[in-house]
């Protein structure tokens, strides 16, 4: 399944828009081709989704449900990522008038909403719930077949969560397209599948197939595509994180694009970590990827700076700092584009 390109859609999104847990929602903002008619975010009515986004979609934002019927929404998407992946109390409302009113379910968070009879005997035909986190079937440990492969394959991995690692590779898959390469963007979280319509909710599957979900994933494009292009999850330097050496062993990679934020010098939730020095940060991406010469060397060939903070002129002097630091391209692919780091990926062997 993916997010339906002919039906109009509204995004569930209280406190998202200004916090730190509206990272589904604001991918689809920017990424998705289907007609987005509503934003629900009453923290945030009223107010411009560019303005408070810098993403170039003017889409009404309202209160709740009811307000956004006016709208004619035919889809409603949960767009939160909050810690844990649960359904937060005061969202069941806004769930309950959708499904009242006739309208479809997209949930990327792991509570099940499918299975729960209340909200089931709420459907009318045509009607569905899609729960977008589960494991894929019939997965096995993996056993390093990709590196095999004749692609390129390029993971994002980054200096904490939710720092623009999709965004990265969407970006650069963008990019390859329109030099006329055989690209493909394969999801690993929830927002990248709803996009897509295919991919793995990495983060739904047990951690002892974790690796093997990746392979299996990248084994069934890696024969038809000049490159892929990974989505990353989490972070090796994150004390909460699991996901970022399963994609590292299932994807063998050959090539890694580090992805930070502009000016952050600790893990943004939980301070007392600092991020290393980048350049000592790449060398712990390489070193694990290459498992010590088990593997095949990975270079970090990147790096894609998240500025979204700074203004022009800050971001512009930003990415000349981060280029003087560890002596590789770097840019902001959101902002100006992925054509460097690119050029980067297809320059080096």
């Amino acid at each position: 399944m993916r997010l339906p390109l002919n039906q109009r859609i509204a995004i569930l999104l209280h406190e998202g828009l200004s916090g730190s847990q509206g990272k589904t929602g604001l991918s689809i903002l920017r990424y998705s081709e289907s007609p987005i008619v509503a934003v629900i975010d009453r923290q945030a009515v009223g107010k411009s989704i560019p303005e408070l986004t810098g993403i170039n979609r003017d889409v009404p934002i309202v209160p709740s449900l009811s307000a956004a019927l006016v709208y004619q929404p035919e889809v409603l998407v949960i767009g939160i990522a909050p810690k844990g992946g649960a359904v937060p109390d005061d969202y069941w409302t806004d769930i309950k008038d959708a499904l009242k009113a006739g309208m479809s379910l997209v949930n990327g968070l792991h509570t099940p909403l499918a299975s729960i009879p209340e909200l089931n005997a709420l459907l009318k035909p045509g009607q569905l719930i899609w729960d977008v986190r589960k494991e894929p079937s019939n997965i096995e440990i993996a056993s390093a077949m990709a590196r095999n492969l004749p692609c390129r394959r390029v993971l994002t991995v980054g200096t904490d969560m939710a720092i623009g690692k999709m965004s990265t590779s969407l970006e650069l898959n963008r990019a390859g397209k329109l030099r006329g390469l055989r690209s493909k963007f394969l999801a690993t979280g929830q927002a990248g599948v709803m996009l897509e319509g295919d991919g793995i909710a990495l983060d739904a599957v047990r951690v002892d197939f974790a690796a093997g979900a990746v392979e299996q994933l990248v084994m069934r494009f890696g024969q038809h595509y000049d490159i892929l292009h990974i989505e990353g999850q989490g972070s090796l330097l994150h004390p909460g994180s699991t996901a970022t050496l399963p994609l590292i062993r299932g994807s063998q990679p050959t090539h890694l694009i580090l992805v930070h934020k502009a000016g952050q010098t600790h893990n943004r939730n939980n301070p007392h970590i600092p991020i290393p020095p980048l350049p000592e940060v790449i060398k712990l991406y390489e070193a694990v990827a290459s498992g010590g010469g088990a593997f095949a060397r990975v270079p970090v060939v990147g790096i894609a700076l998240n500025t979204k903070d700074l203004d022009k002129y800050q971001a512009e002097d930003a990415i000349a700092q981060t280029i003087a630091e560890t002596n590789l391209p770097c840019t902001d692919p959101v902002r100006f584009g992925a054509e460097i780091l690119l050029d980067a990926i297809l320059q080096t062997v």
